[in-house]
């Protein structure tokens, strides 16, 4: 039987699986607009590739560290789930130093320079609420599946929602701070320019929020459970 996994090999899973599924994002986008020019078939290269590998990664990495991979879903876990208080800093930073890492994988995958800012320029009320939408699904979709006792469809219900989010939102579903941060890292098809990055995170702690509060109503737990 493994052993509870110590703090140290949570953190190395949480860097490891945000690294691997931001090179999965990056890395197809790329590919994408290699091979086509119809925005729509890069998008649904771009969407597909990131559904195989968000499910793969969580399936891989939920019994070690959760598999949050994600800032609010870490936040989330502490009003919702009795995550400790004292990892969430050390997750987050994981999160972001394994997502920036791999942004500069999948740039030098595909001979591109390791680092170069995006241009991507993301802004308007309509992608802002897209954002918001989108962080409050995932996390209803994470935390409603989890509290109805069917934990193990969590994985395949993420995967779908973000990757049909890819496609109902404006702002082609962010929804984690992280990915934020280590997406402007490239200027390719999954860029988002660094100057559009505060009011992104902002929008998802702001459907962090919301979701708080729909959770904690249609799906209250006592503390039996």
């Amino acid at each position: 039987m493994t052993s509870k996994p110590t703090l140290v090999r949570r953190l190395a899973a949480e860097a490891l699986g945000t690294m691997l599924l931001i090179i999965a994002v990056v890395g197809s986008g790329v590919m994408a607009t290699n091979l086509t020019q119809d925005v729509g078939l890069q998008l649904l290269a771009n969407s597909g590739a990131t559904v195989g590998a968000l499910i793969s990664l969580i399936l891989m990495f939920g019994w070690v560290s959760g598999a949050h991979f994600n800032p609010v879903v870490t936040i989330a876990a502490k009003f919702l789930d009795n995550f400790s208080s004292r990892d969430i800093v050390p997750y987050v930073i994981a999160q972001t130093i394994g997502g920036c890492i791999g942004t500069v994988i999948a740039n030098l995958m595909f001979d591109l320079d390791a680092i170069t800012l995006s241009t991507k320029i993301r802004t308007g009320s309509n992608i802002w609420l897209s954002e918001a939408v989108a962080t409050i699904g995932l996390l209803l979709v994470i935390f409603l599946i989890s509290r109805s006792g069917r934990t193990s469809a969590v994985p395949f219900a993420v995967g779908v929602w973000i990757g049909g989010a890819y496609w109902f939102t404006s702002s082609t579903s962010l929804a984690n701070p992280a990915v934020t941060l280590a997406r402007s890292l490239t200027n390719t098809f999954a860029g988002i320019a660094p100057e559009s990055v505060p009011m992104f995170i902002l929008m998802q702690l702001v459907g962090l929020a919301i979701a708080l509060i729909i959770i904690k109503f249609i799906a209250p737990q006592t503390d039996s459970q």
